[in-house]
């Protein structure tokens, strides 16, 4: 039972899919079955879907906001549903089904739980992308040990993508924070109440063995300073539980 405390509502799905609220509810094959890959396009079209509906409803939430920050959350929402095709056509080009698998919508229920921007976008885009650009280097690489083209080729544009989400939330959270010192207290608070939530949905089952290195240049690139990059390298080696773990395998 997860701690409703942590959670927001979660996302409304049509009939053909099955939502659970724990990682080990789900159909977690082992990598060399060959239904691995496609769960895991289901899953991750699922999750790219959790990414759109959580920028939307952020724009929806503040509408105060500067418009230099709604526009970049505008932007990334036309990114979020580019993924959602991308992972739908790799799903269905490989002989699976929309909803063919359960799927998590935890990333939206613990984004939108989030009362204030700061919080939100410390989560969404500073820790969940954040995350996935360690996770999708390392997937370019497997793919391209495969032979997989088309999929390294669909990462390296996702790659492409969220690292322009990360980086203009970096710059607007450091902007804010040089004005309002205080604003770090509502990160400290949305990191420690996503962690608590993360762990409830992935279980030690969930993160065990899931870990990747920080891709330093993607980082970097991405907005981050040398010392975060090297805290969330040393994050990753010692606590793959963390709140930005993406598992992409």
């Amino acid at each position: 039972m997860l701690d409703a405390d942590l959670f927001a509502e979660g996302p409304q799905r049509d009939p053909r899919f099955v939502v659970k609220d724990r990682w080990i509810e789900c159909a977690n094959f082992p990598g060399d079955d060959p239904r691995h890959m496609i769960e895991f396009f289901n899953r991750q079209m699922n999750e790219e879907v959790n990414s759109l509906e959580s920028s939307a409803r952020t724009l929806q939430d503040f509408p105060e906001a500067d418009w230099e920050i709604r526009m970049w959350l505008a932007r990334q929402c036309a990114d979020e549903a580019r993924h959602v095709a991308m992972f739908r056509m790799m799903l269905e080009g490989r002989g699976g089904s929309v909803g063919q698998y359960p799927v998590l919508n935890f990333q939206y229920r613990i984004i939108t739980k989030i009362s204030n921007l700061i919080g939100r976008l410390a989560i969404q885009n500073r820790s969940f992308e954040a995350g996935g650009i360690d996770a999708i280097a390392f997937g370019i690489e497997e793919a391209r040990k495969l032979g997989d083209t088309g999929l390294a080729e669909l990462y390296e544009a996702q790659i492409a993508d969220e690292i322009v989400h990360v980086r203009f939330a970096n710059e607007w959270i450091q902007a804010q924070t040089r004005r309002q010192p205080r604003e770090l207290m509502r990160i400290g608070e949305a990191l420690a109440s996503a962690e608590k939530a993360f762990s409830q949905v992935m279980g030690v089952e969930g993160t065990e063995g899931v870990s990747y290195p920080a891709d330093w240049s993607a980082r970097a690139e991405a907005g981050f300073r040398s010392a975060e990059i090297a805290a969330a390298d040393k994050l990753a080696s010692t606590s793959p539980a963390a709140a930005g773990s993406d598992s992409r395998e």
